[in-house]
């Protein structure tokens, strides 16, 4: 399977002998099989596969939700399950060599790229192999995208700076850069490559994005 593969619009992907987060609690030793961006089989190995699958080797990987932890405390209690890795769920996921556990998961994900298989939201792959799949930003990103500008977290002094060129930095107490690299959006996700050398996520929930232990705001 080359890299080319991987690029584009949700397809039908398999995951074949994985270990599987399907919440941050519980562990599945299984396929997982995601078609038109929606999750659906999480189980034992069922092939034949699909015509034109795109089927991937993920022995030894973890599959873990994309879960950030404060935009799933922001959603009503009967929302909260969206996030777990079963039938039916958007296809929002990372891919992870070697094992995974709860904290990491519900905490802060960071995965630097020689760690990292794959990244797919809504079942489209925006990394594969540790590198991203397409340019920085997003496709439809316009400067006057509403996700553009600046976040800010007043409770913990700090500033996220999104530009329509793809990149970010991050202002932590006063210090401007302390973070930077690029970012790419898709549907309510956002999805950070970090000059330092590590893949970090977030979500927009009702138009406050959620990052790594931030709440930010316009």
């Amino acid at each position: 399977m080359s890299d080319s593969t991987a690029v584009g619009q949700p397809q039908t992907i398999v995951f074949t002998d994985a270990t599987v987060r399907v919440s941050p609690s519980r562990t599945a030793v299984s396929e997982l099989w995601a078609d038109d961006g929606i999750l659906t089989h999480v189980g034992p190995q069922r092939p034949p596969y699909p015509d034109g699958a795109l089927v991937v080797d993920a022995s030894g990987t973890t599959l873990v939700p994309l879960q950030v932890e404060s935009a799933l405390r922001a959603r009503p209690p009967a929302g909260r399950s969206a996030y777990d890795l079963v039938p039916g769920n958007a296809a929002t996921l990372a891919a992870v060599h070697g094992q995974v556990d709860e904290s990491r998961i519900t905490r802060m994900l960071v995965v630097p790229p020689r760690d990292l298989l794959a990244v797919l939201v809504g079942g489209t792959v925006v990394a594969w192999r540790g590198s991203p799949t397409r340019p920085a930003g997003s496709a439809g990103t316009a400067p006057g995208d509403p996700r553009l500008g600046t976040w800010v977290d007043l409770g913990k002094a700090m500033e996220q700076h999104l530009t329509a060129d793809g990149r970010y930095s991050e202002t932590r107490s006063g210090r401007r850069n302390a973070y930077t690299g690029r970012f790419w959006l898709d549907e309510d996700r956002i999805t950070y490559l970090d000059d330092q050398g590590f893949w970090a996520f977030g979500e927009f929930v009702d138009g406050v994005l959620h990052h790594a232990g931030f709440v930010l705001r316009r």
